[in-house]
């Protein structure tokens, strides 16, 4: 498939907000995809996804989700990581249900502990839980992000640490958090070329043909990740981003977390159609 656009979440635009709306709104506003934000907790029915499939076959509109906030696969407490686990599976069921193909989350927190230590304990969790789909024949990517901060498991390193130590396990990348999580070290086209180098070489150049991605304005400090901006009044060289996909010309998805969803979106869908027809 080609890259595709969409915002992470219902279009503000959307006279009714409700997921099977909001997937007609983004029909409506000529974009390709968007994101189901479970991310305040997976309140969804198993009706209500009903409905979103049925808006997403009607319109040709593609989904992914986002899972809960409250997610710690290497918490220090037991009962922590099994409700994260669980998290994870229900948004995978209920996305899978939706018709959604990949889901994302933010894995775990470091929390003063050797890098090496937490991996190990995620890597265990993710695969108890591609077994746990396996076995429900739930099939839908499962993808941990790359995330704002340092204090958080997952740098470009880590997400192809965790593909390569369990099998089936893909990246969500947010280049907004590349570029933030080291404090705006890397914001030139030749960072995101060197990024999607590195994810090819770790997981196989198909990957680039299978991308689930974010995007937005971004804040930060010298602890990473502050707040989503909009596009235009953020320092993140997002135009540059959008060169390197077309020039590597990535697939996937391109999910927008910018504060005004629906805008930026298009933006960024627009800008990247110029690049390609200007190749």
């Amino acid at each position: 498939m080609p890259l595709l656009f969409g915002p992470a979440g219902i279009p503000s635009s959307s006279r009714v907000q409700k997921p099977e709306e909001g997937i007609r709104e983004c029909a409506r506003l000529g974009l390709d995809c968007m994101e189901l934000e479970f991310v305040y907790g997976v309140r969804m029915t198993e009706s209500g996804a009903k409905l979103a499939r049925a808006a997403s076959e009607e319109t040709g509109i593609r989904l992914t989700a986002h899972g809960p906030y409250y997610i710690n696969l290497a918490s220090q407490e037991q009962g922590k990581i099994e409700a994260s686990e669980e998290r994870i599976l229900i948004t995978a069921r209920r996305g899978y249900q939706c018709g959604a193909e990949s889901i994302t989350f933010h894995s775990a927190f470091f929390q003063n502990r050797p890098a090496g230590q937490v991996l190990r304990i995620v890597e265990r969790e993710l695969k108890l839980i591609l077994t746990q789909l396996q076995k429900e024949n739930v099939e839908i990517d499962i993808r941990p992000e790359l995330t704002g901060k340092p204090s958080q498991l997952g740098s470009l390193e880590d997400l192809i640490e965790l593909g390569k130590r369990a099998r089936g396990i893909l990246p969500c990348v947010d280049f907004s958090h590349f570029y933030a999580r080291d404090a705006g070290r890397y914001n030139r086209y030749e960072d995101f070329c060197g990024a999607l180098d590195r994810l090819a070489h770790g997981f196989g150049k198909k990957i680039l043909k299978r991308m689930h991605i974010h995007l937005s304005g971004i804040d930060f400090t010298a602890k990473g990740e502050r707040r989503h901006l909009p596009l235009e009044k953020s320092d993140f060289n997002w135009r540059d981003c959008l060169r390197a996909f077309a020039d590597y010309e990535v697939e996937g998805f391109c999910i927008c977390e910018s504060p005004i969803l629906e805008q930026d979106a298009r933006l960024l869908k627009d800008t990247y159609q110029k690049l390609r027809k200007d190749k």
